[in-house]
């Protein structure tokens, strides 16, 4: 395996310079093709041709001769070079398996195969074969185009274009619910029928187990304070207690107040000890349960006032939802 590992990266290393190689021939094919078209569209122009002969005669009737004259064959040479290279594209993606099926490359590069046709308006079209090179060469490492200050000037404006069309779009739709929701009296039903009424039973376990839980947690948060209130209670009532007075008035009538207020005291301790116990057990869960189901039952009663309180509640959930789409969160990116 050691043996044959550096001779695998060695041909893989050697196809990617075979792919950069052409990478870089297309981009310069490309380039020069775009600078003739451009160059020949000026040409046709009758001022800046009149200009260009008056200013430079020779290379006017040079390039008239030459080039202008045999324009349509000089581009057909790149059209034969974009499309071999279209092909050879299309060959490496069948054989390394790019993609789903053989017949998608032409489907995913529809610009390199349109930008073949030579026509007008299908050569516009090989300018994104640059940028689509451009894209490769980045990807392999060679070139940084984040880096570029003419790249992060367009990412950046192109974010914000995006960002503005996208909250503008999702307002609309939001305004658009809001009007539904007000227009729509039967709402309440259809929300409590479709989407709580089918989750009855998993809201009443959830709500079991939260209060099982936090009642749970709250106990064992606050046991000391509880017990000390227990404690001060039990002595504040002893002691507002006629009965305990007269006690107290008696021979030994103090001890046994005494004693009496701390069998109070303790029998209360367990009581509420043992109440904080079964909060984790299946009788406590029945009871909750059952009382929340009950509670349940109630609150899925839908009246005129209920309705319109649901309405209420959906339609300033959309407000904030719309609120907070429509700030712009790209300031805060870019201050």
């Amino acid at each position: 395996m050691s043996a044959t590992s550096p001779l695998t990266r060695k041909r893989r290393r050697a196809v990617e310079l075979v792919h950069l190689g052409g990478d870089v021939l297309i981009i310069i094919a490309v380039v020069a093709n775009l600078t003739l078209l451009l160059v020949d569209s000026l040409f046709l122009i009758e001022p800046l041709n009149e200009a260009f002969q008056a200013v430079a005669p020779g290379a006017h009737g040079f390039y008239d001769s030459v080039i202008h004259q045999r324009f349509f064959r000089i581009d057909l040479a790149f059209v034969a070079l974009f499309v071999a290279d279209v092909l050879l594209g299309w060959t490496l993606a069948i054989v390394e398996k790019r993609y789903h099926r053989w017949f998608f490359y032409p489907f995913i590069h529809w610009y390199d195969v349109l930008g073949c046709i030579p026509l007008g308006g299908f050569r516009l079209l090989r300018a994104l074969r640059v940028i689509s090179l451009l894209h490769r060469l980045n990807r392999l490492g060679l070139v940084h185009i984040e880096r570029w200050t003419a790249y992060r000037f367009v990412a950046k404006y192109y974010d914000i274009l995006l960002e503005e069309l996208s909250d503008r779009i999702a307002v609309r739709l939001l305004n658009n619910v809001q009007q539904q929701v007000k227009a729509d009296s039967t709402l309440a039903d259809g929300l409590i029928n479709r989407v709580v009424v089918p989750r009855k039973e998993q809201l009443i376990r959830e709500i079991t187990q939260r209060l099982e839980t936090s009642a749970g947690r709250a106990y064992d948060g606050n046991r000391d304070a509880v017990m000390r209130y227990i404690s001060e209670v039990v002595n504040h009532t002893l002691r507002e207690s006629p009965e305990i007075r007269r006690l107290e008035r008696l021979p030994m009538g103090s001890a046994v107040s005494g004693s009496l207020e701390a069998s109070l005291a303790g029998v209360a301790h367990r009581l509420v000890d043992e109440l904080a116990q079964g909060i984790h057990t299946p009788g406590f869960r029945t009871l909750v349960s059952d009382t929340a189901e009950s509670g349940f039952d109630a609150w899925l009663t839908v009246d005129a006032g209920s309705a319109e309180v649901t309405e209420a509640v959906l339609v300033d959930a959309l407000e904030m939802l719309k609120e907070q789409v429509s700030h712009q969160a790209w300031k805060d990116r870019y201050e």
